[in-house]
C-alpha cells in the first residue's frame, strides 16, 4: 500500500484554504465553512484517494465525486484547480462572477469535473445514489469475465443540512436495500448549521440510522489525514453495502474568530481573512499555490493519466472483442439514438377506447427494443401507471441487469435518482408516478430542467377524469405549475397515436427532461386524424387536427382527453371552424413563426380552448376576445365522467361558448 504523504498534502490543504478565503472575500459571497472545515478531506481524496483523469474530464471509469453540499462550491474548485482540470486560476479568482465557470453553486456542463449541479441540499446525495445505480448496471451490462472496464466508486460529500432534507433519506434507504458498495458518503459532520448550532434541530443518532439503513459506518477525525485515509481505504474495499464516514470537522478551520460557530458557515469570516492567512503560514500574495504543491499535483496527474492510458487499452481490448457491446455504449454515451417513430408500430384502426398510459406500455416495450439502455422505474405504481419493461427483469442486489427500478413509495427520491443516472450518461432514464405527485418530486425535475438532462417522466392519472380518489389525487393545478418551469417538455397526448409521438419525442430529446401526462380513463382513437399527422403533429407540439372546409371563424384547442370533445362539438359548430391539438406548448413555441401562425392565424381571434385544467395557461393562445374552458378550483370525489360534467369539461360548453362567439360580430 503507497503511503500517504502528509507533508505536501498538508501544505495543499493549507493552499486550498487560502484560495477559498480570497475568493469569497474577492466576490464578498460565498460560504467559507466546508471549503475550509474540509480541506484535509479534499487533500487526501484529490492528492491521493480517487482516480480520475483531469485531461479527461469525462473517463468512463473515473471515481465521480459529488459536493452534495454545493454551497461549498470553492472547496471543489480549489481542488480541481489544484488537480490539474481546466479551471484556471483567473478562473478561481473570479468566483461568483457573471460569465466565469466557478458559479455559487456547482452547474454542471459548466465546469470540468463537476459532476452534477448541487446546491439545492440533499439532491447531490440522491445523485450519488443514482450514479451507484448506472455503475453497477454498467458493470453487469459491459463486463466481461476477460475485460473488466467498469469498477469505479461514487464520493459523495455531504453536510447536516443534505442528511435533515428528506430527498437523502429516501435515496439512503434505497442504496442500503440495493446494497451499493461502490457507494461511500462523505459526512461532513461539524454539529452546525446555518442558522444555529446544529443541536437546535437535531438529535438523532447518525450512526445507528445508517446502520439501521444496512449501511457500513466509520467515525474519524476528518481533519486528520492519516485517520480519513484509513477509512476511506476500508470503505472502497467493503462489498455488499454502501459505506458511510463520518467525519468530524470543525467548520471554518483556519479563521480562529469564527471556527466551530454558524457565523462560519458564509462569508461571515471573510472580514478576518488578512489575519486568516497569516495564520494559515500563507504569504501576503493572494491566491496563492506553493510550487512544491503544483509540482505535486503534476506528478500526481500524470501518474493518474498513466493508469487511464491503461484502462484505454484494456477497453480497447474489450471493444475489438465485444463489437456489439462496444457500438452499443458508444451509442449511449453520443446520444446516438434511431428513430423512434419508426420502431413503434400504428394502433389497429379498429382498436376499441383505450387509456393513453395503456397505450403508452404497449408503446414503451417497442421503445424499450430500440434503446437496449433505456431503464424504468416506478414509485410503487407499476400496476397503475404502467411503465413496466416486460422480461426486463428488476434492478435489485441479485440482479445488476435488471431495466426496472422499484424505488418504493419515494417520488423525490426517485426523481433525484434518476437525475444521478442521466448525469453519467450511459443509460437513459425513466420513471413513474401519478400526475399529482409531481409536487413530491418537483425540487428534482427543476435540477434535471436545469441541467439539461434528458431524464423521462411517465406520469398517469392526468386529469379530474381519476374520479372516485378525489381532489388529492386530481392534479388540476399541476399542468400548469410543469408548464412554467424553463426546459420542461410537458407532453398530453389524446390517443394512441399522439402517445406514440409523445414517447418519440421524450426518449429522443437530449437537451433536458419530458413529462408525459397520460390518463387513466380510456380515451377513443380518434379516426378522424391519420395517425402519422397525429404523430408528426405531436412532435411539433401542435397541429391542425380539424381542418375548416370554409372561410375560417373559430379555432376550438384542446390537450389529451379533451381533444374528442373538441373534436365533436366543431362537427356541430359548422364547416368555418378548425380543431387545434395543442399536446406540448414548448415544443411548439420552438418550431418557426411561420408554423405557429398557419396552425394558429394570428387574424383569426375567435379561439376557446378546453382542458381539465387551470385556466391561467391557455390565455397565450386564446388571446382577449377568446374563451378558456378549464377548472379554476379543485374536484371531487365521483366517478370521472360526473366529476368532468359537474366542473364543466364538455361538449354542451364547448357549444355554448362557440355559438356566443361565431354570433358575436
Amino acid at each position: 500500500m503507497m503511503t500517504l504523504p502528509t507533508e505536501i498534502l498538508t501544505k495543499a490543504a493549507r493552499d486550498a484554504r487560502g484560495l477559498a478565503i480570497d475568493a469569497v472575500a474577492a466576490s464578498k459571497s460565498g460560504h467559507l465553512g466546508l471549503p475550509l472545515g474540509c480541506a484535509d478531506i479534499g487533500a487526501v481524496l484529490f492528492g491521493f484517494a480517487l482516480r480520475y483523469n483531469p485531461k479527461e474530464p469525462r473517463w468512463l471509469n473515473r471515481d465521480r465525486f459529488v459536493l452534495s453540499a454545493g454551497h461549498g462550491s470553492m472547496f471543489l474548485y480549489a481542488w480541481l484547480h489544484l488537480s490539474g482540470y481546466d479551471l484556471p486560476l483567473d478562473q478561481v479568482k473570479r468566483f461568483r462572477q457573471l460569465g466565469s465557470i466557478t458559479p455559487g453553486h456547482p452547474e454542471f456542463g459548466e465546469t470540468p469535473g463537476v459532476e452534477c449541479t448541487t446546491g439545492p441540499l440533499g439532491q447531490g446525495v440522491a445523485n450519488a445514489v443514482g450514479l451507484a445505480v448506472s455503475g453497477k448496471m454498467s458493470e453487469a451490462r459491459f463486463n466481461t469475465a476477460e475485460h473488466r472496464i467498469f469498477d469505479h466508486k461514487i464520493v459523495c460529500l455531504a453536510g447536516d443540512g443534505c442528511l435533515q432534507e428528506g430527498v437523502a433519506s429516501e435515496a439512503c434507504a434505497l442504496a442500503g436495500h440495493l446494497q451499493l458498495d461502490s457507494l461511500i458518503l462523505i459526512y461532513d459532520s461539524n454539529n452546525v448549521t446555518l442558522d444555529a448550532m446544529a443541536l437546535f434541530t437535531q438529535s438523532e443518532d447518525t450512526v445507528a440510522r445508517f446502520k439501521a439503513y444496512g449501511w457500513g459506518v466509520q467515525e474519524v477525525d476528518g481533519q486528520n489525514m492519516e485517520e480519513f485515509s484509513r477509512a476511506y481505504s476500508k470503505a472502497k474495499s467493503a462489498t455488499g453495502s454502501p459505506q458511510l464516514i463520518v467525519a468530524k470537522t470543525l467548520i471554518g478551520k483556519g479563521i480562529p474568530e469564527v471556527a466551530g460557530t454558524s457565523k462560519a458557515h458564509g462569508e461571515g469570516g471573510a472580514k478576518f481573512a488578512d489575519e486568516a492567512r497569516k495564520g494559515l503560514g500563507l504569504p501576503e500574495e493572494k491566491f496563492f499555490v506553493a510550487p512544491e504543491v503544483r509540482e505535486f499535483f503534476a506528478r500526481h496527474a500524470a501518474g493518474l493519466e498513466s493508469a487511464c492510458a491503461e484502462w484505454h487499452a484494456r477497453f480497447d481490448a474489450w471493444s475489438a472483442a465485444n463489437k456489439d457491446l462496444a457500438a452499443e455504449l458508444d451509442a449511449a454515451v453520443a446520444k446516438n439514438y434511431p428513430d423512434l417513430l419508426t420502431c413503434i408500430p400504428d394502433y389497429p384502426a379498429e382498436a376499441p377506447d383505450i387509456a393513453t398510459r395503456k397505450a403508452g406500455s404497449d408503446i414503451l416495450q417497442y421503445v424499450a427494443k430500440a434503446l437496449p439502455l433505456m431503464v424504468s422505474g416506478s414509485a410503487d405504481l407499476h400496476g397503475s401507471t404502467l411503465n413496466y419493461i416486460q422480461d426486463g427483469g428488476d434492478f435489485d442486489a441479485r440482479n445488476r441487469s435488471g431495466r426496472n427500478i422499484r424505488f418504493g413509495i419515494r417520488e423525490h427520491g426517485m426523481a433525484g435518482l434518476l437525475n444521478g443516472i442521466a448525469y453519467d450518461g450511459i443509460f437513459h432514464a425513466s420513471g413513474a408516478t401519478f400526475l399529482v405527485f409531481s409536487d413530491y418530486a418537483r425540487g428534482a425535475m427543476r435540477v434535471a430542467a436545469l441541467s439539461h438532462l434528458p431524464v423521462v417522466y411517465i406520469f398517469t392519472h392526468d386529469s379530474v377524469g381519476v374520479g372516485e380518489d378525489g381532489p388529492t389525487h386530481q392534479p388540476v393545478e399541476a399542468l400548469a405549475a410543469l408548464r412554467a418551469m424553463p426546459n420542461l417538455d410537458v407532453i398530453r397526448p389524446a390517443d394512441p397515436a399522439e402517445t406514440a409521438g409523445a414517447f418519440a419525442a421524450a426518449f429522443d430529446r437530449k437537451d433536458g427532461p419530458t413529462l408525459l401526462a397520460l390518463s387513466r380513463q380510456a380515451l377513443p382513437t380518434l379516426r378522424q386524424i391519420p395517425q402519422e399527422e397525429a404523430r408528426q403533429g405531436t412532435l411539433r407540439g401542435g397541429y391542425i387536427a380539424r381542418r375548416e372546409t370554409s372561410p375560417l371563424e373559430l379555432i376550438l384547442l384542446a390537450t389529451g382527453s379533451e381533444l374528442q370533445l373538441a373534436m365533436e362539438a366543431s362537427e356541430k359548430l359548422g364547416t368555418s371552424v378548425r380543431v387545434v391539438s395543442l399536446p406540448c406548448f414548448e415544443r411548439f413555441e420552438r418550431q418557426t413563426e411561420e408554423y405557429r401562425d398557419f396552425v394558429l392565424p394570428p387574424e383569426c381571434v375567435r379561439r376557446i380552448s378546453i382542458e381539465a385544467g387551470v385556466s391561467q395557461p391557455w390565455y397565450r393562445y386564446v388571446g382577449r376576445r377568446g374563451v378558456v374552458i378549464g377548472i379554476d378550483r379543485f374536484g371531487l370525489s365521483a366517478p370521472g365522467a360526473t366529476v368532468l360534467k359537474t366542473l364543466g369539461i364538455s361538449v354542451d360548453a364547448l357549444l355554448q361558448a362557440g355559438r356566443a362567439l361565431l354570433a358575436r360580430q
